[in-house]
């Protein structure tokens, strides 16, 4: 009897434990739920009204288009000149993304898998580069890039780009190599192979989830970037897509389907980019990539 009553209690404790799990479980899927349609549901308003007339978005601003007008991408691209805008903020993008990448993955290796007597210094001046205002350094940034002769060149935004991206690179390039284990470069010396061959060929692509991260995070900032590219580069012919569309808007304020359509334009870049490396970001995530 006593066996049966308590095989009964702990039958019921189960249950009652499986039902309490289900309500969090449905509690957060309501909650990540109503966050996702919070964030997606601008996207998709910008989306829906770049296939509208500009008769049709001051009259049916929240409804989907009666006809869809692909003829705002076309007036978009040709007014506000997409192709030397996109041409410029991908070669920007590209270009500063990967030397930030190969400059903070040395550094992390370094700092992260080598004892020095500057070592905590050293690091502890990067992370502090992830406290300044970036924008504070706009005047100072501009004296020094002009007194460079630097101003209105292809590669005037590579220096501020990479500058102010690498302290979270090794922020979070060290900390996930920190986690490697010490036999590792052990193994690596005994097969013969020097310290930038066993960073190459093993630490690297150890921490593709944590590149992979700092990755996105760089080219989402420097694709996004508006206030040094609006300082330092006066050149139409150089600008990025942030200035081109800022001009657009001022210089189209009544054609906002076509400005909805640039603006949709502007976003697949960045979309596709993040589909590519998506499984390695969560890797990362999951296996400690921003974990301090």
């Amino acid at each position: 009897m006593e066996t049966t009553i308590g095989s009964k209690s702990k039958w019921k404790n189960k249950e009652k434990g499986a039902k309490k799990k289900s309500i969090k479980k449905t509690i957060i899927y309501v909650v990540l739920t109503l966050f996702a349609i919070v964030n997606a549901y601008p996207i998709l308003w910008m989306v829906i009204n770049s296939f509208k007339s500009e008769q049709e978005f001051s009259v049916n601003q929240f409804g989907f288009p009666k006809e869809f007008v692909f003829e705002n991408y076309v007036n978009a691209w040709k007014a506000a000149n997409f192709d030397i805008l996109f041409k410029n903020s991908i070669f920007i993008c590209l270009a500063a993304t990967v030397v930030t990448v190969l400059i903070g993955a040395l550094a992390s290796y370094f700092l992260a898998r080598f004892s020095f007597k500057m070592n905590k210094l050293v690091y502890t001046l990067f992370i502090f580069g992830m406290i300044i205002p970036i924008h504070s350094t706009l005047v100072p940034m501009f004296i020094l890039i002009r007194n460079l002769g630097l101003l209105n060149t292809p590669i005037t935004l590579l220096f501020p780009y990479i500058a102010f991206n690498l302290p979270i690179t090794i922020f979070i390039l060290t900390s996930f190599m920190k986690a490697f284990p010490k036999d590792i470069e052990e193994s690596a010396i005994m097969d013969g192979c020097g310290v930038f061959r066993t960073f190459w060929s093993i630490i690297l692509p150890m921490s593709r989830p944590a590149v992979a991260t700092v990755m996105v995070l760089n080219f989402i900032h420097n694709w996004n970037e508006f206030s040094f590219a609006l300082v330092l580069i006066n050149d139409p012919n150089l600008q990025t897509l942030p200035l081109g569309l800022a001009s657009f808007a001022g210089q189209f304020t009544t054609n906002y389907g076509a400005q909805m359509a640039g603006l949709t334009m502007t976003l697949v870049p960045i979309v596709i980019f993040y589909l590519l490396l998506e499984k390695e970001i969560v890797k990362g995530m999951t296996s400690g990539a921003v974990k301090g």
